[in-house]
């Protein structure tokens, strides 16, 4: 078609049912992607600075209105309607497209840059996607009445929003990942500008160098999701600094496992969280065992609710009047990783592979809410609160639940985040123990992968003794260094505390306002 052919606003009236059909499709591509894009955003600023409800929230607030800037600037882009869609597409896919790796990338310079970078990315994708509902709203109405065409366009705009809300969480994380994601999901908006380069060529007043663009794009983010795994592994090199020897995005989290080239040592990583050093986890996981297990009382029976690593379990095993060792960890890919990632699975002795220990790949919360076997000792080695979800972890209702599947003379133990760093997150847990609990205990450890580090015990029935001795081999804990660990000092020493509950999360605002001093 010649140049001087090229049809005016006013011939989108003449649309065929095939190229409405192409519009209406778009509307819902563009309300799955606009919200894939905000929950990539959402997440990886959950991942790497923690508080999911300040970051979501945040990220939602600011598209939604830069959303509504688009709107408003839609107007300004001119007549030609078709080809200011498709330019808008091309700009989200682009932008959209690297979003994620462009925050991975930024987070180890700075945080005032990859906040910068953050908004940045909000703001912009916030404001194309609102600019293309207008656009399409408009064209639509020229064929049908205004009426029709809003009813029309709202409702796939709602139904792509439910497809790219499940998607999301189900398809794209657990499957691609963060990075790959925002790829997929870039093509998925080229692909939307590609087809209607073809379908309204005729509106366009530069079809072939719209082609070219819309090509050369995409061949770029095909090329982006092919090399998605090492362009991750890139990311992550600079994120963790260390060699990644493995990393998994699964349906729950993100697991990271990286060893230093210059000492060898390993360290486990949660959804960006150090988990472990190799150096000394031994400190950690002998200070949460040993006390509880040197207790008076049948010790036969043993709950341990997270400690998917099977570091704990380690531990456990060197009693030999342990029956049985439930292991409760939500995560498959954790426990698998353990029992088969080599370096995991020599850390822990292969623990997980004993006849004495059974995995449940379960929900905590939901595991512990059901009848079953009464436990005599209860571990939780959870991560800290640094979500919603893990604050009912360290809930009254939580506890109240496991005290229900202990035996009447049982013990519990819990990490319970640093004394020193998070004071008050450590004292909570403890106040919210004794309001469930008869008696608890509290001390701590030097950890130098974390620094001091608190643990919290409680009791059925009775009076938790001060005393301990310890009979198993141990590398760190002896009698004495239990009895200094009970001591604190005034810098770390009990404040007075809520009790923390399901209904009022006050744990995880203690701990989120503490780690952001």
């Amino acid at each position: 078609m010649q140049q001087e052919n090229v049809r005016t606003e006013s011939d989108y009236s003449h649309l065929n049912d095939n190229q409405s059909a192409v519009l209406l499709i778009s509307i819902l591509i563009v309300a799955l992607c606009g919200i894939a894009y905000e929950l990539i955003i959402g997440t990886v600023s959950s991942y790497l600075l923690g508080n999911s409800v300040y970051q979501f929230s945040l990220t939602i607030g600011f598209f939604m209105f830069a959303m509504g800037v688009g709107s408003y600037l839609s107007k300004l882009l001119g007549d030609q309607l078709i080809q200011n869609f498709i330019k808008v597409e091309v700009a989200i896919a682009l932008v959209g497209g690297i979003c994620s790796i462009l925050l991975f990338m930024a987070f180890p310079l700075a945080r005032v840059l990859y906040e910068t970078v953050m908004y940045s990315l909000i703001l912009i994708i916030g404001a194309l996607v609102g600019m293309e509902i207008p656009i399409l709203t408009t064209i639509l109405s020229q064929r049908s009445s205004t009426r029709d065409s809003i009813a029309n366009v709202l409702s796939l705009d709602y139904i792509g929003a439910l497809i790219g809300s499940v998607a999301f969480p189900l398809i794209l994380l657990p499957q691609l990942g963060l990075v790959t994601s925002s790829f997929a999901i870039g093509i998925i908006n080229m692909l939307t500008a590609l087809v209607s380069v073809y379908v309204f060529k005729d509106y366009l007043k530069s079809p072939r160098l719209m082609k070219a663009i819309c090509w050369s794009a995409l061949i770029v983010l095909i090329v982006f999701v092919v090399m998605g795994a090492k362009i991750t592994s890139y990311a992550e090199k600079h994120l963790y600094f260390d060699q990644v020897i493995y990393d998994k995005q699964t349906a729950y989290q993100r697991i990271v496992m990286t060893r230093s080239n210059v000492n060898r040592e390993q360290r486990l990583y949660i959804d960006g969280h150090i988990q472990f050093s190799s150096r000394d986890e031994y400190r950690y996981h002998e200070s949460l065992v040993h006390p509880l297990m040197s207790l008076p009382g049948n010790r036969s029976k043993v709950l341990v609710l997270g400690g998917g690593d099977g570091l704990a379990a380690r531990e456990l095993l060197k009693y030999d009047d342990i029956e049985l060792i439930h292991l409760v960890d939500i995560d498959p890919e954790m426990t698998r990783v353990a029992n088969e990632l080599a370096v995991l699975a020599q850390m822990n002795g292969e623990s997980l592979k004993s006849e004495k220990v059974t995995v449940f790949n379960e929900d905590a919360f939901t595991f512990i809410n059901q009848p079953g076997v009464a436990y005599d000792r209860v571990i939780i080695d959870m991560p800290d609160p640094h979500n919603e979800a893990l604050n009912k972890l360290y809930s009254k209702e939580f506890y109240t639940m496991i005290k229900r599947r202990m035996d009447d003379k049982g013990y519990v133990v819990s990490q319970s985040s640093s004394p020193f760093f998070t004071r008050n997150t450590f004292w909570c847990i403890e106040e919210t123990l004794d309001f469930v609990f008869d008696d608890t205990l509290s001390y701590h450890a030097s950890i130098p992968s974390f620094g001091v580090w608190g643990f919290n015990l409680a009791s059925m029935n009775g009076i938790i003794p001060d005393d301990f001795s310890f009979e198993v081999a141990t590398r760190y804990l002896d009698d004495s260094t239990m009895q200094a660990a009970m001591v604190f000092g005034k810098d770390v020493a009990e404040v007075a505390s809520p009790v923390n509950t399901i209904m009022e999360p006050k744990l995880y605002q203690l701990y989120v306002d503490e780690v952001q001093k």
